[in-house]
This record gives C-alpha cells, sequence and structure tokens, in this order.
C-alpha cells in the first residue's frame, strides 16, 4: 500500500492574530445598566467635579421640562444633545457641570390633577387650596423620580442627587424676589387688556402655551346703518357692512375701523344701500350674493371721519342703543373682508387699543367659563362661545342678527388656523380681564411717568432698575424693556445664526408680558392693592419679609400667612387686599438662572449656553431674556442653541392617535443608549429629524462600524506596552502618513465640537475609521501585524500608531457612545475606580518635520485605480484574491515590493497603463503571500521562514 502524501503543514498556531475579550455583538441593552449602576456606585460625576476644580467652567444651563409623564423622543433628543455638548467641553479641559431641572408648576401638571378630580366627578374648585397645591406637589415629586430614572437610563451625566426644583422652598421665595425687583422699579402694573384666555381651564395663557390647528369656522357678513356722516351725509343709512369669523364677538362691538388710504364704493341694490371697499367688492359679492347694483359714490377713507352706525342689534336698548363710532385704523387692510372692522375692545388686542385711545373701555360681557353673564341681553346662560353650536349660522347670535336684518351672509365653511390650549387642546379666545402686566416699552427710571393710569404703583420707584448689571449692554434707566433686550439678543450667539431672526422680531412684536394666572398650583404674584387706590405696595422691608417667609415655608406660606405680621405695624391689614393671582409659570422658569446659575456659582454668573427646541424662541429662551433684562440689564446666557423637533420616519409629527410614536424607553430597551445617542447627533438637529425603523437600521450600521474598530483596536494591541513603541522619527511613511490624518481629525473634530456640530463630528469620526482605518490602514497591515516577527520594527511602528489610535479614537467616542466607550476602555484598562469619562482631549505625538500627506493622497489615488481594475478578474474567478494579482502602474511613487503590500497584490511593475494578470509566483503557507521566494505552494517565504525558526529556536527575529 502506498503511502499517504505528507499533510501541508498548518501555521496558524505561529501567526499573531488579534485577540480581545471586546465581543463584536454589543448587547447594549443588557450591558448598559450594569455600567450605570457602576459609575453611580463609584461616583463618577461627583469625581469628576473633584477633578476639574479649579479648571475653566462652562456652564450648559437646563431648560427644566414639566414633570408629567414619562419622557419622549422629543425629551431624549433634547437631552442626548446637551449631554453630548457637555461631554465634549468635559473633554476639553473645563470643569462643565450639569444640573438637570423640572418644571414644577403651572397648567400641566395642575390639568393633570383636575382629571384625576374629573375621573371621579369632583369639582377641584370645592377642594381646599392648600389641599389641592399639595396634591400637585405629589404629583410632580412621583413624575421627577420617574424622569431623572429615564434621563439617566440614557447615560446622561449629571447632579442627579441635587437637581433643581422650581417648587422647592428656596426656588419659589427666589421666584418671588425676582418678581418683586420688577414691582420695586415699577416695572409692573395691573391693566384690563384682552388676552389669550382658555374658557376650558379659565385662566389667561401665554403664547407659549398655545398652539395653532386648523379648525372651520362660521363667517358672517353683517351690515351696521350709518346714522350720520359729518363729511358725507349721503352716507346715512347705508349699511356699513363687516366680515368676521367671531360672531360671538358681535354683541360686544363698541366701533368700526376704517382704512384712510382705502377707497371705499357706496352702491345700491334692492332698495338698501351698502358700503364695502372697492377692492373687496368681489369676494362680497359672492359671499353674499349681493350684486354690485348701482353705484351712488367712491368715498375717501378720511370722509368716514367722525361718523356713526347702528348697532344691529339696538332695538335691545342700554348698550346696544348708543350709538357706535367710526375710528380710523392703521391695521385696516384689503387682504380680505370689506375694509371695514367691528371693533370689539374685549376681545381683540387692535380693537382695545383702538377703542382705549378714543376713551371706550372694555365691558366685560364674557365670563371665564367663555360665557356671556347671566345679565348680558338674551344671551346669558346659553353656553360657551367657542361651541360651534352657539357660533353657528343657525346658533343665536346669527339668529338674531337675521331677525334684525343685519346678517347679509352666514356660512359655516371658513377655514383657517385657530389657537388652542396645549393642554387641553380646546379653543382659546382673546378675553378683556384685569390682569399683572410687565410693560416692554416702558423705562425703569421713567417708570410712574408714562401717564397709565392703570399702572398702580409705577409713582413708587424702587431700588432695582433694569440695566443696572452692566456687562456693554444697554444700562440706560431710560432704555425699556425692549431696546434692552434686542440690544442683548445681538450681543448673544444664535445657533444655527437664523435663530437670532427669528426671536428677534418675536421680541420686537410681542406686547406687554401678560404674567398673571388664575390658578391655585404655582409661586403667587406676592403683593398688596391698597382697597382705595388700587395701587400695589411698594416697601423693601415688606418685600423682604415675603421672601423670608416664602424661603421658611415655601410658596404655600402666602395662602396661610399672618397678613398683618408680613405688613408690618407701618401698614394695616385692613387697608390691603392680597393679590392671590399666580405667576405665569414662564415667569417661574425664566428666573431659573438666579436660582440655579447665580445661586450654584455665584452672583453675576451667566450660562455659556442654552439649548432647547426651536418653539423655545417664544418659551423658555425669550422669559428668561425678559426677566433677567428686566433684573439685571442683560442676556442670562452667552449662546443659545436651538434644534428641531423628532418626527416619524415619513416626517409626520408623532401622535398617538396615528400611532406613529416612537418610544425613546422602547429603543433602549431594545437596542441600547447608545443607538439612539448616535441618532440624535448624526441628525441634522437644527431642523426636523425624523425617526422611525429604517433610520434606526442605519444607526445601528454605523454604531457596528465603530465598534469593530474598537474591536480591531483592542485586539491587535493584545500584550502591547510602553517597550515596544517607536519614535515617530523611526516610523515608515505610512504610520506618519495616518499621525498625520489623526492630526486633521483631531482639528476637525475639536471645531466641530467647540461650534456644535456634532452631526459634523460623528460623520468625520466614523468616516475616518471606516475609509481612513478599516478600509486602508488596517487593510494594509495587517500581513504586518499577523506575520512580522514580533520585534520587527515596522510591526512595533504599526502598534505604536494603534496605540495611538486607540487613545484618541475613545476619548472622542465617549462624548456621544458613553457606554461603549467605557466598555472598551475597561476592556484594555480594567479598573473599578477608572472611567473613560475622567479623560481630556488627547494630546497627540508631534508629526514629523516632513508632511507627506499629498504624496500619499496620490498613492490612495492609485491604489483605488488599482482595486478597480482587479474587481473584474475577482468576479470572473479568474483570481480569488487580490494577493493572486500582478499589476502595472504609469509609475512607481515607492518602491515595487512596498507598493505590492500597499496594493495586497503579488508583484507591482511600471507599465504606461494599469493591467491586472494572474501571477505565476507560489503562495506562501503562513502569510499567504504569492512571493517569486516561495518554490512550491504552501512553503514558506524567507520573512516567514525567518520568523519561525527564530520563534522555534527562542529568539526574537
Amino acid at each position: 500500500m502506498a503511502d499517504a502524501p505528507d499533510t501541508p503543514r498548518d501555521w496558524r498556531d505561529t501567526v499573531f492574530l488579534p485577540k480581545t475579550d471586546f465581543p463584536m455583538k454589543a448587547g447594549l441593552a443588557q450591558k448598559e445598566p450594569a455600567i450605570l449602576d457602576r459609575w453611580k456606585r463609584i461616583g463618577v460625576y461627583d469625581r469628576l467635579r473633584e477633578q476639574r476644580q479649579g479648571r475653566e467652567r462652562w456652564i450648559l444651563h437646563d431648560g427644566p421640562p414639566y414633570a408629567n409623564g414619562d419622557i419622549h423622543m422629543g425629551h431624549a433628543m433634547n437631552k442626548v444633545l446637551k449631554d453630548v455638548i457637555v461631554r465634549s467641553r468635559s473633554l476639553m479641559g473645563y470643569d462643565a457641570p450639569y444640573v438637570p431641572g423640572w418644571d414644577c408648576h403651572g397648567l400641566p401638571i395642575e390639568w393633570k390633577v383636575e382629571e384625576a378630580y374629573r375621573a371621579k366627578k369632583l369639582d377641584k374648585d370645592q377642594v381646599p387650596v392648600a389641599q389641592f397645591r399639595a396634591e400637585c406637589r405629589a404629583y410632580a415629586d412621583k413624575w421627577v423620580a420617574v424622569q431623572a430614572a429615564e434621563f439617566e437610563r440614557l447615560g446622561i451625566m449629571g447632579d442627579w442627587e441635587n437637581p433643581y426644583l422650581t417648587m422647592r422652598y428656596e426656588a419659589e421665595a427666589t421666584i418671588a424676589a425676582e418678581l418683586l425687583k420688577f414691582a420695586e422699579s415699577g416695572l409692573l402694573y395691573r391693566g384690563a387688556k384682552p388676552v389669550m384666555w382658555s374658557p376650558v381651564e379659565k385662566t389667561a395663557l401665554a403664547e407659549a402655551e398655545v398652539e395653532y390647528e386648523d379648525v372651520v369656522s362660521t363667517q358672517i357678513d353683517v351690515g351696521f346703518e350709518v346714522i350720520d356722516c359729518p363729511e358725507y351725509p349721503g352716507l346715512a343709512g347705508t349699511l356699513a357692512v363687516i366680515w368676521t369669523t367671531t360672531p360671538w364677538t358681535i354683541p360686544v362691538n363698541q366701533a368700526l375701523a376704517y382704512g384712510s388710504a382705502i377707497d371705499y364704493l357706496q352702491f345700491e341694490h334692492d332698495g338698501r344701500r351698502y358700503l364695502v371697499a372697492e377692492p373687496l367688492m368681489p369676494a362680497f359679492i359672492k359671499r353674499t350674493g349681493i350684486p354690485m347694483g348701482k353705484i351712488i359714490a367712491l368715498i375717501k377713507g378720511p370722509v368716514l371721519e367722525g361718523a356713526t352706525a347702528r348697532h344691529p342689534m339696538h332695538h335691545l336698548g342700554g348698550f346696544f342703543a348708543t350709538p357706535r363710532p367710526f375710528l380710523e385704523g392703521a391695521f385696516v387692510t384689503t387682504d380680505a373682508g370689506t375694509g371695514l372692522v367691528h371693533m370689539s375692545p374685549d376681545h381683540g388686542e387692535d380693537d382695545f387699543l383702538l377703542c382705549k385711545a378714543n376713551g371706550i373701555e372694555p365691558v366685560f360681557a364674557v365670563d371665564g367659563a367663555g360665557m356671556y353673564r347671566a345679565d348680558w341681553a338674551w344671551l346669558g346662560g346659553q353656553g360657551s362661545v367657542i361651541n360651534k353650536k352657539f357660533v353657528a349660522a343657525e346658533g343665536p347670535i346669527c339668529t338674531d342678527l337675521r331677525a334684525t336684518g343685519g346678517l347679509l351672509s352666514a356660512s359655516d365653511d371658513f377655514a383657517h388656523s385657530y389657537p388652542h390650549s396645549w393642554r387641553s387642546k380646546a379653543k382659546v379666545i382673546f378675553r378683556a380681564t384685569p390682569q399683572w402686566f410687565i410693560p416692554m416699552d416702558v423705562a425703569a427710571g421713567q417708570a410712574g411717568a408714562a401717564g397709565d393710569s392703570a399702572r398702580p404703583g409705577a409713582e413708587q420707584p424702587g431700588a432695582a432698575q433694569a440695566g443696572t448689571s452692566g456687562d456693554g449692554a444697554s444700562s440706560s434707566n431710560d432704555a425699556t424693556l425692549r431696546q434692552i433686550a434686542l440690544d442683548a439678543i445681538a450681543r448673544t450667539q444664535w445657533v444655527p445664526p437664523r435663530a437670532e431672526n427669528r426671536i428677534r422680531s418675536m421680541v420686537e412684536g410681542r406686547p406687554d408680558w401678560v404674567i398673571s394666572r388664575q390658578r391655585a398650583w404655582g409661586v403667587p404674584i406676592a403683593l398688596y392693592v391698597h382697597r382705595e387706590t388700587g395701587q400695589y405696595l411698594n416697601d423693601a422691608a415688606v418685600n423682604a419679609r415675603i421672601v423670608a417667609a416664602f424661603r421658611e415655608g415655601g410658596a404655600d406660606a402666602w395662602f396661610t400667612a399672618d397678613h398683618q405680621a408680613l405688613l408690618g405695624s407701618a401698614h394695616d391689614a385692613a387697608d390691603y387686599q392680597p393679590v392671590n393671582d399666580i405667576l405665569d409659570v414662564w415667569f417661574d422658569s425664566g428666573s431659573t438662572h438666579a436660582f440655579v446659575v447665580e445661586a450654584r456659582y455665584g452672583a453675576g454668573t451667566r450660562a455659556n449656553l442654552y439649548v432647547e427646541g426651536s418653539d423655545q424662541h417664544r418659551g423658555w429662551f425669550q422669559s428668561s431674556l425678559l426677566e433677567s433684562c428686566g433684573t439685571r440689564g442683560r442676556a442670562p446666557y452667552d449662546a443659545v442653541l436651538t434644534h428641531g423637533f423628532a418626527l416619524d420616519g415619513q416626517g409626520r409629527k408623532m401622535s398617538k392617535s396615528l400611532g406613529n410614536v416612537v418610544d425613546p424607553l422602547k429603543v433602549i430597551g431594545e437596542s441600547g443608549a447608545d443607538i439612539l445617542r448616535l441618532w440624535a447627533v448624526s441628525t441634522d438637529y437644527f431642523d426636523d429629524v425624523r425617526i422611525g425603523k429604517e433610520v434606526l437600521a442605519t444607526s445601528s450600521d454605523a454604531y457596528r462600524k465603530l465598534r469593530n474598530t474598537f474591536r480591531y483596536l483592542l485586539g491587535a494591541l493584545d500584550g502591547f506596552d510602553d517597550g515596544e513603541r517607536v519614535p515617530v522619527a523611526e516610523m515608515p511613511e505610512l504610520e506618519r502618513y495616518m499621525l498625520h490624518l489623526l492630526h486633521a481629525l483631531d482639528r476637525e473634530l475639536k471645531e466641530a465640537a467647540t461650534g456644535y456640530e456634532f452631526n459634523r463630528y460623528v460623520r468625520r469620526l466614523t468616516d475616518f475609521c471606516n475609509e481612513d482605518l478599516s478600509a486602508f490602514f488596517f487593510d494594509v497591515r495587517k500581513d504586518s501585524l499577523y506575520c512580522d516577527a514580533a520585534g520587527d520594527t515596522k510591526r512595533r511602528a504599526y502598534r505604536t500608531m494603534l496605540d495611538v489610535l486607540f487613545h484618541a479614537l475613545v476619548r472622542y467616542a465617549a462624548p456621544v457612545l458613553v457606554f461603549t466607550a467605557e466598555e472598551a476602555w475597561q476592556a484594555r484598562f480594567p479598573a473599578d475606580d477608572n472611567s473613560v469619562h475622567f479623560l481630556e482631549w488627547p494630546v497627540l505625538p508631534d508629526q514629523a518635520a516632513q508632511d507627506v500627506s499629498q504624496r500619499w493622497l496620490a498613492i490612495r489615488a492609485l491604489r483605488e485605480r488599482v482595486t478597480e481594475a482587479i474587481e473584474p478578474l475577482r468576479r470572473e474567478k479568474t483570481i480569488r484574491s487580490s494577493l493572486e494579482a500582478e499589476v502595472t502602474v504609469p509609475e512607481l511613487p515607492l518602491d515595487a515590493d512596498a507598493l505590492a503590500e500597499l496594493f495586497i497584490v503579488a508583484r507591482v511593475a511600471e507599465a504606461p497603463t494599469v493591467e491586472v494578470t494572474r501571477t505565476a509566483y507560489h503562495k506562501c503557507g503562513r502569510c499567504w503571500r504569492h512571493l517569486p521566494d516561495v518554490a512550491v505552494d504552501g512553503d514558506l517565504c524567507a520573512r516567514c521562514d525567518e520568523v519561525t525558526g527564530a520563534a522555534a529556536a527562542g529568539t526574537t527575529a
């Protein structure tokens, strides 16, 4: 029997393969909680504060979410972005604390407690205030704890043991103190103005508490019979036509507004005369079906000065019998309607201002529930004005107008956008009520001299004046709050820059700040109003006692106070009425800079950055700006970053009714927080962003590539120590080129992080790992890593460069992939009391004097051409791998052997074009390269023979 052929020698045990316990499969959902528990156990946040003590401080002030439910994707996106920013500043060496906070007062929480009462068919107004407030406090406490745990699970690092809550006694005392600064400077008044009012919640609302939804309303054309017109007596008896989409405001009409630049047509049809703006006649005819008929006169707007008209319901007498004057209104246009606008100072800001300027005051006919009061003609008790049946074409108002002959048209088909309470989702109305305001256009130095009789206390200027802090901002006592705020906007960095235009336009056009709410849960407007004069008491000693009482017992102290004790011996409690209105919750959150930033880091300290969604230009960004400008004369921040909203995968707003809500907690439970974090900063978050299965799959793929980079580095660095290092000057040119690329990456990442461009940061980091490392450097040098002798200079230089890369990349990734970076760091440097998050920005080795980057750009371009030329032969199976290829290239930028290693081919030669053929060289049994010194397939090349021989002899080759 013949002998069996020799079995080829298996050389795998002589190859230096990567070795690591860092797994390819992440298992983040299971690993992250354990890492989080370890961070808590060793106190990572507190230890980092100790390590950075004395360093330059950098503060991102957290905008407070409401404590009223589980977090949603918008919360997750916002907190992750903040965390990445704070961690990146910590990585840069700053002392970058992060104090999370919650808004605990106001309608969102009060509404939830009310819902519980309604479910039990109870009226919360019958519950003692102290009990109701206690339930609100308990509700907020519950959700603060829930949300804190959810935010921590996202990997958000902060002072979770000591967050700020607006309902803490010290916070409530500071909020009251900030309000009293406005009062003492005269920048506070009580007056009756139309404000957005929720009939369902029975309170005034701020613009930030309102959202706009598309609705279909009733539109009507109504004729007001002209009584007389001094400039044109022939107008008497004509119906001056108005158009409105709020029929319920007609019963409180008190005037008509006209435009001085508008031409009006007086025309006759079927025995009746009408007055309509000439440009709007076609729309009027279409709505009413009334043809133009005979034109009697073309009337210029100024002719209407001094004219009066009858209210269509004048037959009811009393209020309705008073003639309605024509008033010139600059706001009247020919964009829509009839060119004449009916004025109800109770229910419109333009109406209010024009009527007030002409001595016409609101009549307060509509109550807090949105119903006409009981004594108001026939309308009392007939239902809320936001009820569709009440205002419909067949409703009580239109029915009466029709009976009087005043209703010219009515249809329930006008589609438009209309404000709704963002909490109850019910329509809001403009309603004039007595409220407390901070004026936008009265200077602290002029308070009391504006001639507004509705501004009690204005004649008693106190010590606190707008603009007294002085940091280069407008600090003149002659500057108004609007002027100071606009100046502060110009001095603030807005990211992205277009955000400046948004908030500037809002501040330029905003009305006085209505700061009172008719609610129960919050900080009260702790003022005493004189029962006879209507002025609020402005006494610094009384104010100090109020603030002290709040510090001891919180805002609840106001509702159980011994008011005589607070007033002291100088004032008789019988002469004063305590104000029980609640402060606008936006004033609460607008004051957080005082009881968080300044209280923790010193008076005058200002946050480096605020970060919130774009809706906060009319919310927290603005309320914080106005509060700080009114009390300190400057903004509370140096910079403001605005991000967009999280939409579903199709770009739609997430909604439970649509069933398209992506729950961050579910994503974390299935894929891990690092995937969600990577998504959040990989998006163009300055605009609205999308999230869904496909989007998350893309993030997961990017994550896997980054993770595999760390896995390769850890495996390839197994056993590496300082004795193996090679100085940069002694490294091969390829390693020096990679060090150059790393320096370029380092500069770009720091620039991106400093500019808050983390989508660019992540993209650049990912591209470097994928294109420069995995597809190039790792690929080229794997032969050296696996097969060169352990002491070979090229292999040592490669491992030296891998060590530099690991230390840099794990730091770069740490602000984003907080759990994975920690896992990678601990895999290489295990220590129970250590963390990757204690590290600072990498200090890279100096580059070699010779810049080889341009040379290697050309070499890499040539390598791509060679790879493209090889690929058809691989597809045709002419060759199985590039190692079997011989190539020719037009020039040899390196020696032929170096190029062969770089291109991972058998041989490179010079020829006019790039050509690829199958090599005739035999394959080394250890390194698998096809080389001229291998006699037969399976034999060893000279290098491998030397390495294995030295290993067998127990020496280093």
